[in-house]
């Protein structure tokens, strides 16, 4: 960042040529550039912005925020940070721990939370021309905290709801099934879905699970298909029930796709994506499983039970809907519902919802 700073046209901005500046500026910027602390500098009334390497992580993909305004740099998160900043330019210095922020740094809104400090910057004459920004980010602290309060009591409520849905599946399975055999293998595949589900849960070191995690584990069984199976989205964090009910619902269509839809030849194809927006909001959280290029479709003549966990478990779970259509160029299975109810930290019913 040295280099580029001292490469970077500073004529075209408020600061004018690198060469000009003042003494307050350039001693700022000289220990700014030194400290192995994540540091930015923000100065003049254009908020002109100014940072060392070590900040660079924290900036992520965003846009090159060097001789940008600061305002501009974190526009999503001005409406909060911007106070502080006004105090900052007022003479006031804040420090704050473990303060949450919605930002965007990589294409999409995430929660993040960061210890920092606004500190005044005087010129000679007492007078303030701008503020240093002092900060790490602690989201993985604070996360892991939030965790370890609720691993105890979860712990126990998860061994509940396990037993619970196993002996749903089982009693829904063997009242479905036109013979012990199919009855037999039927609850083997849902109950190995429901097992690799949990793994993802016992393996990850938060409390819940991400949804790229939960689909990966159960569709590895079908890894045989190769590149016809795809799956995007951003990470997301789901609840430890939301990611059970999620995995046995992605099992009960892949079963379908091998059995009569586009994984039964060699042509068809499935994609598995979803789209977030801005955490805890109204905004709308959705997933989709859609098959193209295999045998025509059509809606099948009986409801049995793998419809009904996805129609209507899936959809309790996260509190919102889900539609199946049943399109002759392939099925589409799509979930919506609001970020509101899609959180890590969701506390989960007394009861399963029932299958």
């Amino acid at each position: 960042m040295a280099a580029a700073v001292r490469a970077y046209d500073w004529a075209s901005t408020s600061l004018g040529p690198i060469e000009e500046w003042g003494a307050s500026l350039r001693t700022a910027v000289g220990m700014m550039l030194s400290s192995a602390f994540p540091k930015c500098i923000v100065w003049g009334p254009e908020l002109v912005t100014i940072y060392n390497d070590a900040f660079r992580p924290i900036l992520g993909d965003k846009p090159e925020a060097l001789g940008r305004p600061f305002s501009e740099v974190w526009a999503e998160a001005w409406e909060t940070i911007g106070p502080i900043a006004d105090k900052a330019y007022a003479g006031v210095a804040t420090f704050i721990e473990d303060f949450p922020l919605v930002i965007d740094r990589h294409g999409y809104p995430e929660q993040a939370w960061f210890t920092f400090c606004y500190s005044p910057i005087r010129d000679a004459e007492g007078q303030v021309v701008g503020m240093m920004d002092t900060v790490i980010e602690t989201t993985g602290k604070v996360r892991t905290e939030q965790n370890s309060r609720l691993l105890n009591a979860e712990l126990a409520h998860r061994i509940k709801n396990i037993l619970a849905m196993v002996s749903a599946i089982a009693s829904q399975t063997f009242q479905s099934a036109e013979s012990k055999e199919e009855a037999k293998a039927t609850l083997t595949q849902r109950l190995s879905a429901l097992g690799k589900a949990h793994a993802v849960l016992v393996e990850d070191s938060r409390s819940g699970a991400s949804v790229r995690d939960v689909i990966e584990g159960v569709l590895s069984p079908f890894s045989n298909f190769g590149g016809r199976i795809s799956i995007e989205g951003p990470p997301i964090d789901l609840s430890p029930r939301q990611a059970l009910s999620l995995g046995l619902a992605i099992n009960e269509l892949a079963t379908n796709a091998v059995k009569y839809g586009a994984l039964s030849d060699d042509r068809g194809r499935v994609a598995v994506s979803w789209k977030v927006g801005t955490p805890s909001s109204d905004e709308e959280f959705r997933l989709a499983w859609e098959e193209r290029g295999g045998p025509a479709v059509s809606k099948p003549k009986r409801h049995g039970f793998g419809s009904r966990l996805i129609e209507q478990a899936l959809a309790g779970e996260f509190n919102g809907k889900v539609q199946t259509v049943y399109d002759p160029l392939g099925l589409r299975c799509e979930l919506s519902t609001s970020m509101m109810n899609v959180r890590l930290d969701a506390a989960d019913p007394a009861e399963p919802h029932a299958l």
